[in-house]
């Protein structure tokens, strides 16, 4: 599987089966924060994300938000509002925060997955730090100006890829 490869393609992350996840192994789903769990555009998550968290945890799961966001409020804000444990200042692509989140988490990579909506950062970060991982639609057309330029990119990169439930 390539770095920009993600392990699955799902078209937002409430459609991503927990059950599913449970079945696989999973003890840790590490997530991002702008545009996966919170519109990038809103300052809180949807009703929808806040309730496929509660039945991750209901399962007994771990979930921790790992964002390139520098805005350490924001992120640690809607941490507590989900229930979740955070990193921010990720600087993903590198793999740094994902292995830090594993290891207070105490779970190894093949019991960890990472879902996010940008191939260059979060499917990126997930596969160098060596964890499953799947990328979700962005929830909001709004970005930071280079986001959008990425997503140029992205868009080429992701010819041909189909997403679950779309």
């Amino acid at each position: 599987m390539g770095l920009f490869r993600a392990t699955r393609y799902v078209a937002s992350l409430p459609l991503v089966s927990v059950d599913e996840l449970v079945d696989a192994g999973v003890e840790l789903v590490l997530l991002d924060r702008d545009n996966t769990c919170v519109p990038r555009d809103a300052r809180e998550a949807p009703a929808e994300v806040t309730e496929w968290l509660a039945r991750v945890r209901a399962a007994g799961m771990t979930a921790c938000l790992v964002s390139n966001n520098f805005h350490t409020s924001q992120v640690s804000r809607t941490a507590r509002e989900l229930g979740v444990e955070f990193v921010d200042h990720a600087m993903k692509p590198l793999p740094w925060a994902l292995r830090r989140a594993m290891r207070r988490a105490g779970a190894s990579a093949d019991r960890t997955v990472m879902i996010g909506d940008q191939v260059f950062t979060d499917v990126a970060a997930g596969n160098l730090a060596g964890v499953r991982t799947v990328l979700v639609r962005p929830q909001s057309r709004s970005d930071l100006w280079y986001t959008h330029v990425f997503r140029v990119f992205e868009r080429l990169a992701l010819r041909g890829v189909s997403f679950e439930g779309e």
